[in-house]
């Protein structure tokens, strides 16, 4: 039976109603500060924690319910004689029920805070009454999420408190626990350590939702949102229309939406299995949706399509008659809704405005274990590439191969990337060997290749993939170089009256 209650909570949303229904079953409100003072102003009877420990809260707020005649309340076991007894002899009242949130930590980070205003955001007591209260769930029941108040109460009026509730609650407690001192740590570490790698690393993901299916349809899946994530993201996306969202959309729309975040001029890119088929900048959105879709329009029939600028009403008229997955892009024009509402299972998904981080780690699982790499860097200038054959670039081949660049990042290895201006014509992706990936770019490009310039994601361990570009009429050539035939590799550039430069910089993408 519930006959006291404690209630502190920063996030206040639904806490006067739930407060005062706790007050018409008969509950005693024991509150803190600011809490209190809402709930006194809706009439609702509440002790001040003050009242109980008989000690003023003290060091502005730091010092509030840390003292034994609240933890002891909480933590006495009801069927241990001597913990009852004890609380008697010292005049302590048990408490049942601990109502607490968090001070907002992350909202503060998330908006920008300076480290004073963010070290105050750090709570104490709001941890310390939940653990104890979870670890004594049998005697104490914990609520820390507001979804949960309605069913609370259901529960109380109809006697159905029992264990596995109890559990059930306890347990949400431990993991937002869990997830608030985790936030906390993630914040120190990057904020202080900059991209070294901890010795500890936690992890904690809040579920956005679960998914029609994993990879495969027998698959199960769920989706998980990172915290303290201010990048633009497929995480931080809103779906506004379309079918459920499966585990392999999710993949494609986060591969097609990292590519085009790649670029400041407007730039959209459709992907099949996290490959593009076809990558374009051009001055207006529009244009480079239809020369990306063009690359390869065979592959994109149920492609995912990402933009890097609002969606309106010249693209979702290209798009009407045509088979997409998914668009993912900053904002969808009013008009745009309006011509893409009809094709009701289309897939939209809005980021906002894009913002760019690129100091949080890439992480792959592993059996048992997970890999942590430093993000790859946002680009490469025109003046820090190498010519190394004996025929300069031109300033259109330079400019198209720092475009094929950027594109290479986002293909499986080993990959080529054939490109005329700034629109891809040929992509060869995953393929085990690099002659074939050549060859491959080549066959997809279907005669485009003819004056274009090609990007290889490694060096090339023979002229043989020099040889095939030839074949192809490529004109240019950019590579990280470092092979130890780098010599015959040239001389295969020159005989071919290729212009070639190096990189330094490896995009391997496993």
């Amino acid at each position: 039976m519930i006959k006291t209650a404690i209630i502190s909570v920063s996030d206040k949303g639904g806490i006067e109603s739930f407060a005062r229904e706790l007050s018409r079953l008969g509950i005693k409100i024991i509150s803190t500060g600011k809490t209190a003072k809402l709930l006194q102003h809706g009439k609702i009877k509440a002790a001040l924690v003050s009242e109980i420990t008989k000690f003023p809260e003290m060091l502005d707020g730091r010092v509030k319910s840390l003292h034994p005649n609240i933890f002891a309340g909480i933590l006495a076991d009801r069927k241990n004689g001597k913990h009852i007894k004890e609380l008697k002899q010292s005049g302590i009242e048990p408490i049942d029920m601990v109502v607490v949130n968090f001070y907002p930590f992350e909202e503060a980070y998330m908006k920008g805070a300076k480290l004073k205003e963010i070290i105050e955001k750090i709570d104490i007591g709001g941890p310390s009454l939940v653990r104890a209260a979870a670890k004594n769930f049998r005697n104490v029941l914990i609520v820390t999420d507001p979804n949960d108040y309605g069913n609370v109460i259901e529960k109380i009026k109809g006697r159905k408190i029992d264990e596995k509730f109890r559990k059930e609650l306890a347990a949400k407690a431990f993991l937002e626990v869990a997830r608030y001192d985790v936030i906390i740590g993630r914040y120190f570490s990057n904020e202080f350590q900059g991209q070294n790698f901890p010795g500890i690393y936690n992890f904690t993901f809040k579920k956005i939702q679960d998914l029609r299916y994993g990879e495969n349809p027998d698959q199960k899946a769920a989706f998980y949102k990172s915290f303290l994530v201010p990048e633009t993201c497929v995480s931080n996306a809103a779906q506004l229309q379309g079918k459920e969202l499966s585990y392999n959309n999710i993949l494609d729309a986060n591969d097609a939406f990292e590519l085009v975040k790649e670029f400041d001029e407007p730039t959209s890119a459709v992907i099949k299995h996290t490959n593009p088929s076809g990558v374009a900048s051009a001055p207006k959105i529009e244009d480079a949706y239809k020369k990306a879709y063009e690359t390869d329009s065979k592959s994109a029939f149920g492609g995912v399509v990402a933009l890097n600028r609002n969606c309106n009403a010249e693209i979702a008229k290209m798009m009407k008659a045509l088979f997409v997955e998914l668009i993912i892009c900053p904002k969808f024009d009013k008009e745009a809704l309006g011509i893409l509402k009809e094709k009701k299972n289309l897939r939209l998904m809005e980021t906002g405005r894009i913002i760019r981080d690129y100091k949080s780690f890439d992480m792959r699982r592993v059996a048992g274990g997970m890999l942590m790499q430093t993000r790859q860097q946002h680009g490469i200038s025109r003046k820090s590439l190498k010519v190394v054959s004996k025929r300069k670039p031109t300033k259109e081949e330079t400019n198209a191969m720092v475009f094929a660049w950027k594109v290479n990042k986002h293909v499986k290895s080993n990959s080529i990337v054939l490109a005329k201006g700034n629109v891809t014509v040929g992509i060869g992706a995953g393929q085990m060997s690099r002659v074939d990936a050549v060859k491959l770019a080549v066959m997809k490009s279907e005669g485009k290749s003819q004056g274009s310039v090609m990007s290889s994601d490694a060096f090339f361990p023979f002229r043989d993939g020099v040889d095939e570009a030839a074949k192809g009429g490529v004109a240019a050539i950019i590579h990280p170089g470092g092979s130890i035939r780098d010599n015959e590799v040239i001389q295969a550039a020159d005989e071919n009256n290729i212009a070639m430069v190096v990189t330094g910089i490896r995009l391997f993408k496993h």
